[in-house]
């Protein structure tokens, strides 16, 4: 029995699409999805149909493309996106952040933690005031398309829907038995200093927050699994292995690699991840910013 993980699958893609039909079977072991599989909640139907047959057990949490109102076709946005996908998640036996932790058996006391937590522009430095953080963001070329896409409906601003979703979850987490050891899955980076790419460093202002710096260390975690960054690593913090696990558009992966290629065993000592030579953002911000984040 394995943990795997992968995340951002952007089936909006045809390309990722294609991949995703030809995974093979995992009865086995189970699965994290860190969350951006796609800006419909198609997408997230299409994902799960294909994933639930093939493995043992999926875990679920969102990330920024899932909640991304259409502008066009209209439909659910803020916490009722959110609650619209929790349903189709359950509709399907897959775990969410709503659900219960669950103890994974290949770990015994080892707990499986999904969450949503969102961001609230702290990841930046300590110069820059909270006010001026998009304006000075901004001067570099990059804007997320989260300023316009991502609706905090009925929370007053994303930092606000950020500030609630963490206060819910550190008060779980603080619930669990004292003795346990967790598995954080957040599609955010939890650490500032893991949520830089290095051509566009602030875009870390869309990343996370800072409120969940030392949650490794507090919460006993084994690992912590995130994507949004589109480059892959396996990094260690304070005795704790982050495992950043995209999948990312068709430009940051091969495709003769094929979808299994990506799955990460979190837990395993298999030869980690590193950065691509390549940087995936370098086309983004020469010719748009970030704003495909």
């Amino acid at each position: 029995m394995r943990l795997l993980s992968i995340s951002d699958l952007h089936l909006a893609h045809a390309q990722n699409r294609e991949a995703l039909a030809t995974l093979r079977h995992y009865p086995e072991d189970w699965l994290i999805v860190a969350g951006d599989v796609g800006e419909r909640p198609d997408y997230l139907r299409l994902a799960l149909d294909t994933l639930v047959p093939r493995f043992a057990r999926v875990v679920w949490t969102p990330g920024n493309h899932d909640l991304w109102r259409s502008e066009a076709r209209g439909g659910t946005r803020g916490q009722d996106r959110y609650d619209e996908l929790v349903a189709i998640c359950r509709s399907r036996g897959v775990l969410t952040p709503e659900d219960p932790y669950v103890d994974w058996p290949g770990a015994p006391r080892t707990f499986l933690v999904p969450m949503f937590l969102l961001f609230d522009y702290s990841f930046r430095p300590a110069h820059v005031p909270a006010d001026l953080a998009v304006a000075w963001a901004r001067e570099s070329g990059v804007v997320c398309a989260d300023e316009r896409r991502l609706d905090p409906f009925p929370f007053p601003t994303r930092a606000a829907w950020c500030h609630v979703r963490c206060e819910a979850t550190e008060a779980r987490l603080r619930d669990l038995p004292h003795d346990a050891h967790t598995i954080l899955i957040n599609h955010w980076p939890l650490r500032y200093d893991l949520a830089r790419p290095p051509r566009i460093p602030r875009f870390s202002l869309w990343c996370g927050t800072t409120r969940t710096h030392d949650w490794a260390r507090r919460f006993n975690a084994r690992a912590v699994i995130s994507g949004h960054l589109h480059l892959r690593t396996t990094l260690w913090r304070d005795g704790t292995r982050f495992e950043e696990v995209s999948l990312g558009y068709p430009r940051d992966w091969r495709r003769e690699r094929g979808l299994d290629w990506y799955l990460r065993d979190v837990l395993s000592d298999a030869p980690p991840y590193f950065v691509p030579l390549r940087d995936p953002f370098h086309d983004e911000r020469r010719h748009h910013g970030a704003a495909g984040r």
